[in-house]
């Protein structure tokens, strides 16, 4: 091991030594980029999204929350919602799910049929 010198100055001790850059340093020395690498659609998917501008997708987005909103006041919260195409309209119809029900002949109550 070699002697340490006494009496130097920081600039005389850290002469000819280099930091190895960790995340703590690089953070400051370079602007922080996005690592998000745009994926290019699929042409077909292009297509079905292609007449959505963003206007377009506001007024659709605010017309089916009030949608939601009116069906929820309702007490309908399983809903699905169809579409169709009738003439030069393109209308959304909320279709209510029903719950999946029990086979005909069986019926909710005891199962060895006597009532208290």
């Amino acid at each position: 091991m070699a002697k340490i010198k006494k009496n130097l100055s920081d600039a005389e001790m850290l002469r000819g030594w280099q930091e190895q850059p960790t995340f703590e340093t690089d953070i400051a020395d370079e602007p922080v980029r996005s690592s998000v690498k745009v994926m290019k659609k699929d042409p077909a998917e292009d297509i079905n999204s292609a007449y959505f501008t963003p206007e377009l997708k506001e007024a659709v987005g605010k017309a089916l929350l009030e949608l939601k909103l009116n069906l929820y006041k309702e007490g309908i919260v399983d809903y699905q919602v169809k579409v169709s195409c009738q003439g030069n309209q393109v209308l959304l119809t909320a279709v209510e799910q029903k719950p999946k029900s029990r086979q005909a002949g069986e019926q909710p109550g005891p199962q060895n049929g006597k009532h208290k």
